[in-house]
């Protein structure tokens, strides 16, 4: 079982360009910070077309034991986990961390799978119980000019874009976590959602800020801050991550014209598509029929999100195998239970 050094991982992702952020180094370093301990794993000969890999996170729990996760991957082989045996070197590894279960979350949207070998699950694993990442997302097409951008989006979504132009809204990048924090806990507060701490948003922009790949724009009316958000590249995809927005101005509708300022840095990137990621997880039809009578959950997300023109994208269920059957039958009783953010 070949294991790299993070290092050694660096060099073999330059190799798949357009692998999922959350398979990158710097994911990684990130959670490793925050209770998650990163391993690599490839498998397959050096140089050839059948190589694959992955980034492993390990969630300590007590007693010695784990829970494995792969976040949107593998990476490379063009098709799937039993490539060269990959599945034995990712069990031997789960072992020895004292993994209770792995879950997969592969980097592939649902309507692909039906003509993927992915469709079937692999032997040996089960549907995922819970998500990690989010499932459904909307996912805008940055190919064109920026006028053939606008024109893919709702009417009232190019207006407010405007319209916070007009009413005196700028942006620029900026690189004030505290500010964004101070931004971030007014929007939790409100909107009633988990956020992460100060310390876990300075690390995520340190590690991304410096090789160029995330930016944190700060919308700011007659220079006080009003609204931010934090977005992330690779390759030809970009994401939003995280965003925030005070308690006034909110009618200059500052977060419009961020999104847009985020896609226009996405696309001078070099990106093909930005991923708004995140919205409630059912299908089209329910969510058109509901979005202006619910608020709850992800609901009014959608409701600002679906203005920008992004298409409806579905992930691949979630995939577990597991270690330890007794253990993972009590915690898919007692993970509902919990409380807080797992991201």
């Amino acid at each position: 079982m070949p294991e790299l050094t993070p290092n050694e991982w660096e060099n073999f992702l330059a190799g798949y360009p357009d692998a999922h952020i959350l398979q990158s180094r710097a994911w990684g370093d990130l959670k490793s910070s925050f209770g998650w301990k990163p391993r690599y794993v490839v498998s397959g000969g050096a140089g050839s077309d059948q190589v694959i890999g992955a980034q492993i996170l390990f969630r300590m729990l007590p007693f010695k034991l784990s829970i494995a996760y792969i976040a949107k991957g593998p990476v490379g082989c063009g098709s799937f986990l039993d490539c060269h045996g990959f599945t034995d070197d990712l069990d031997r590894l789960c072992r020895q961390e004292n993994a209770v279960f792995l879950v997969v979350e592969p980097d592939l949207w649902e309507a692909e799978a039906s003509s993927n070998e992915v469709a079937s699950f692999p032997s040996g694993f089960e549907a995922g119980f819970q998500t990690i990442q989010p499932r459904r997302t909307l996912v805008v097409d940055l190919q064109g000019g920026e006028e053939q951008i606008l024109a893919r989006m709702k009417q009232k979504t190019r207006y407010n874009i405007r319209l916070a132009q007009k009413k005196g809204v700028t942006v620029r990048m900026s690189a004030d976590i505290d500010a964004f924090y101070r931004l971030i806990q007014l929007t939790g507060e409100r909107d009633v959602f988990g956020v992460h701490s100060l310390e876990y948003y300075q690390r995520a922009y340190t590690l991304f800020s410096r090789e160029d790949r995330c930016v944190l724009l700060m919308a700011e009316f007659e220079d006080e801050p009003i609204a931010a958000l934090m977005a992330f590249r690779h390759g030809s995809r970009a994401w939003y991550f995280y965003g925030a927005s005070g308690n006034e101005h909110r009618e200059r509708m500052p977060a419009y014209l961020l999104q847009w300022e985020a896609m226009r840095w996405a696309r001078a990137n070099g990106c093909l598509n930005y991923d708004l990621w995140g919205v409630p997880d059912v299908d089209e039809a329910e969510l058109e029929a509901g979005f202006t009578s619910r608020s709850d959950g992800l609901w009014g997300v959608y409701r600002f999100k679906r203005g920008f023109g992004g298409e409806l994208r579905r992930a691949h269920p979630a995939m577990n195998r597991v270690y330890k059957p007794l253990l993972y039958q009590f915690y898919r009783w007692w993970s509902p239970r919990l409380s807080g953010r797992q991201g």
